[in-house]
């Protein structure tokens, strides 16, 4: 915890960014009668009834510093996505960074090892080289401030009916374009001796 909490106390660096990273899970929904539009005081209506399209996963990028968010909508998950997601961020996003510090959570797929399920070893290394993770605890993904930045996202945009992965798509690089446009942050003010002091219960005694 201390580890990530220290990482957000760094002065901005483009040379060494700081970038939260997380994903999640829209199921798409298509509705099978058209929705009676809001009138003034009542809402919008949708009919029970709905048509399954399957689900995709989100990925999300997030500088807090520069207020700079990049969603990405695959398929999967799995461990080879996210290492191409990895190689995204170092040949893309950052070219010109030496190193790229990436707070993520403790999911399995979420090491160097995917690099090597997904790329040749010299491309692996290479990769790896640019990038220095920095794990949240067990049961402490809150500290990762991707977290903050979805629940925007669900809030402004995946918390209707999506039929299908072009609409998904569309609405999420709508928001991310407005979000970067107004360089839209997270006020984060937790320390590591807020931690100390809030959650002192956490820590070993002697």
């Amino acid at each position: 915890m201390e580890d990530v909490l220290d990482v957000y106390e760094r002065p901005y660096d483009p040379h060494r960014p700081v970038v939260c990273f997380d994903e999640t899970s829209k199921q798409l929904i298509q509705e099978t009668r058209l929705p009676i539009p809001a009138v003034p005081g009542h809402r919008e209506r949708y009919d029970y009834e709905y048509k399954r399209n399957g689900t995709r996963n989100l990925f999300m990028f997030f500088e807090p510093l520069r207020g700079w968010r990049h969603l990405e909508v695959t398929e999967r998950r799995t461990a080879v996505d996210f290492a191409h997601q990895m190689k995204w961020l170092v040949d893309r996003a950052y070219p010109h960074a030496e190193v790229v510090c990436v707070v993520l959570d403790n999911l399995n797929t979420h090491s160097i090892a995917s690099l090597y399920k997904a790329f040749e070893p010299s491309e692996a290394r290479r990769i790896a080289r640019r990038l220095e993770f920095h794990h949240t605890p067990k049961h402490g993904s809150w500290l990762d401030m991707a977290e903050i930045e979805f629940s925007v996202f669900a809030r402004q945009c995946l918390d209707r009916r999506i039929p299908d992965e072009l609409t998904l798509k569309r609405e999420c690089a709508a928001l991310e374009l407005e979000r970067n446009i107004v360089h839209a942050s997270v006020n984060w003010q937790f320390t590591s001796r807020d931690a100390r002091t809030k959650l002192k219960n956490l820590y070993p005694h002697n």
